[in-house]
């Protein structure tokens, strides 16, 4: 296992996100990318027109309780985010209109700067089979610096290069996790619901951090910020409750089913974790 200022990297900590950042000396991370669980409550199963069932975000994960129980739950692992945070840091945070406004407004609340919401536009997003209301296209990131005064890294070089020499707006057209960079399980179904694409993670770290930080993503599930940290010469550190989707990535024959949770991810700030986080470095040579 590696090290950079005494703390682990290149590893993923097994356990819930806000009891395993405790372990984290103060000051000791870069970058923040959380994609935390947007909190669904979907009702029902949901079908197409050919009366096939999709495949949607029904996991335990993603139901965290009513608004309370997710506000409490948003201020533990933020609380956290923010005293890892190094003085010029800055966290990216991912969410849909059923969570990100909640959350952004904790992030002002605890005296996060926000300075930009990036808006990721899907080039091949899921229709509304249902018909009643409009697709959902998009998705919301705020990026914010730890506090007002912070001077976090910004590659504005790199993104106006990236962008054919014009300086790189806050709407991204980028197409939804698909096609071969998609984990699946045995059965061939999706490792996992939300599995963000590496496109994606590619614009955030290469814009805002810079060779040899330390990225922490507190919600690491099948890894792609790892992977992407690995490809950038950046180090992460990934903490995953759910040990089936932190092993994901790195197996050529994953499970057909995750296994059960080892940790909570209770909603209370307080709340002890069930289990003892374990390290595991992610194996993929990227």
């Amino acid at each position: 296992m590696k090290t950079n200022n005494k703390i682990p990297v290149d590893v993923i900590l097994e356990g819930d996100c806000a009891e395993v950042m405790k372990t984290l000396p103060d000051e000791s991370v870069d970058l923040i990318f959380a994609d935390p669980p947007y909190n669904l409550q979907l009702g029902g199963d949901l079908h197409r027109p050919d009366n096939s069932k999709v495949d949607a975000v029904d996991n335990d994960w993603d139901q965290i309780g009513d608004f309370d129980a997710y506000d409490l739950f948003s201020c533990a692992w933020l609380e956290e985010a923010r005293r890892v945070l190094k003085p010029n840091g800055a966290l990216w945070t991912i969410g849909s209109y059923h969570n990100i406004f909640r959350v952004g407004a904790f992030l002002q609340d605890m005296g996060f700067w926000i300075l930009n919401d990036v808006i990721w536009r899907k080039s091949n997003p899921m229709p509304n089979f249902k018909g009643t209301r409009f697709t959902n296209a998009h998705e919301t990131l705020i990026w914010a610096s730890k506090t007002k005064d912070a001077k976090p890294t910004f590659n504005y070089a790199a993104m106006k290069a990236l962008n054919d020499g014009v300086q790189m707006r806050s709407d991204w057209t980028l197409p939804i996790c698909a096609g071969g960079e998609r984990l699946k399980n045995k059965d061939g179904k999706k490792a996992h619901p939300t599995q963000k694409p590496e496109s994606l993670l590619h614009r955030v770290l290469l814009a805002t951090s810079n060779p040899g930080d330390v990225v922490l993503d507190p919600f690491f599930g099948t890894g792609t910020t790892g992977a992407v940290a690995k490809k950038l010469g950046r180090h992460y550190i990934g903490i995953e409750a759910d040990p089936g989707y932190a092993t994901w990535r790195a197996s050529a024959s994953p499970p057909s089913t995750p296994p059960a949770k080892t940790c909570c991810r209770s909603p209370s700030p307080s709340a002890p974790c069930r289990g003892f986080p374990l390290v595991r470095s992610l194996k993929r040579d990227c």
